[in-house]
Parts: structure tokens; sequence; C-alpha cells
């Protein structure tokens, strides 16, 4: 469906800047992860990532639509992802090889990843 949407914008002309709405649209989705929040059974595609590189490794902020957010730190052991403060455990499950299931009281994440085998 993304791609249809930028494949769509590249056609014709541009008079009312299509295409750059389309490119952000595009950006905004790559930047929404599926939740499921406060013990909802239901996911949906409206949390948004973010990605910080700093002395510890990449740390993932993802954030709710009512403005709470998990900062999660990306392991280089395997484990795939800890809570960044450390005070809830973060349970990571593996989806299939390129997106887990990470569950931080109560609420769920399913991420891009790399899974090794």
């Amino acid at each position: 469906m993304l791609g249809l949407a930028l494949l769509l914008a590249a056609c014709g002309s541009d008079p009312e800047g299509a295409r750059e709405k389309a490119d952000a649209s595009a950006a905004e989705a790559a930047d929404k992860v599926e939740c499921a929040l406060a013990g909802s059974a239901v996911f949906e595609r409206r949390c948004t990532i973010e990605r910080i590189a700093g002395p510890e490794g990449l740390t993932l902020t993802v954030r709710a639509p009512d403005g709470s957010f998990r900062r999660l730190l990306v392991t280089r052991d395997g484990r795939g992802v800890v809570a960044a403060d450390g005070a809830d455990e973060a349970k990571v499950s593996v989806i299939d090889r390129n997106r887990i299931e990470v569950a931080l009281s109560g609420d769920r994440y399913r991420l891009p990843a790399t899974v090794k085998q």
C-alpha cells in the first residue's frame, strides 16, 4: 500500500505538491509501528518510533498517541531490546525473521528487527 502511494505520486504533473505530500505521508507511515496498549488485544499502527544513536548504542523511543513513551535500548547480545531505564523488564518474542514483539507492563509493540538464526 505504501509503495502504491509512492508510485501514484510519481505519475503525472505535480501542480499542488502531491509528490511532497505523498513523500511526507510515506515517511510518517515508515515511522509508525503496531502497538496494543494498556492490555488491549488489538494491535493498531498508531505508535511512532524514533531512533537515536548514543554512546550506549541505539535507543528507540516508542510513543503512544496519548504522549506516553517507552525507551528501549537495542542490545548486541541477541536479546533484541531492553528497557533503557531498567525499571521494567522487556519481554521479547520473535514474530518472524524481520519483526519482534516487545511487551512492557501491559503494553506491546511490534518492531522491525533483524533476527539472526
